[in-house]
């Protein structure tokens, strides 16, 4: 990129760059800060959740385990056919530093089993109530996987940008605004002395 021309118009524009560039590494700088803080929040959340789906497997399959023991598989897997679908979740938006994310909407359903009680057991209920609990819970866990996918994305984008500001831009204009200074001082220093000389000539 070739050199400004050392102009007091040049000077100005230099100044307004260099402080343009200096307000965005710190609003970007913020913004990277506040998505760390999210993802970290999140990661959290779905370290307990991933923990609490283990619980519920394990306690639903050792019920399961009992139901086809008692009242056979392909009874379990008749009543499990007789289970309706849900398929009632909708996928919204929420912002995070401009960032649009998602967001499960859904309603639990009540606790009433949707099979008769005919051929069945208490060891049915407590597998299809955890296999249940397990569903939203997995529902929970995509949207804080595909929120903290996203998240990442955005922190790599702002790192690469601050970067630039930081390590390109604001020393280019840092070094404009001082070059062009110490030409627009020295002119001065020349145009006091010629003054000065003629000054001294009459």
């Amino acid at each position: 990129m070739q050199d400004l021309t050392p102009t007091r118009a040049n000077l100005i524009k230099s100044k307004e760059a260099l402080e343009f560039s200096r307000k965005g590494y710190y609003l970007l700088d913020k913004k990277r800060t506040v998505l760390i803080k999210e993802m970290m929040k999140l990661t959290e959340q779905a370290k307990e959740i991933q923990s609490k789906i283990g619980e519920y497997f394990k306690k639903g399959y050792n019920a399961l385990q009992v139901v086809n023991m008692t009242i056979g598989i392909e009874n379990v897997q008749e009543i499990a056919m007789s289970i309706p679908i849900d398929e009632d979740v909708d996928i919204l938006h929420r912002s995070v530093m401009g960032l649009e994310v998602p967001m499960t909407d859904y309603e639990e359903k009540g606790k009433s089993p949707s099979y008769s009680f005919y051929r069945t057991n208490p060891a049915m209920d407590i597998a299809v109530e955890d296999f249940n609990k397990i569903k939203y819970l997995v529902y929970e866990l995509a949207e804080i996987e595909n929120s903290v996918y996203k998240i990442a994305m955005e922190i790599k984008k702002t790192v690469k940008r601050t970067n630039a500001l930081d390590k390109i831009m604001i020393p280019k204009y840092e070094e404009d605004v001082k070059r062009i200074q110490e030409v627009l001082e020295e002119k001065e220093r020349e145009d006091f002395f010629r003054l000065k000389k003629v000054k001294n000539k009459f």
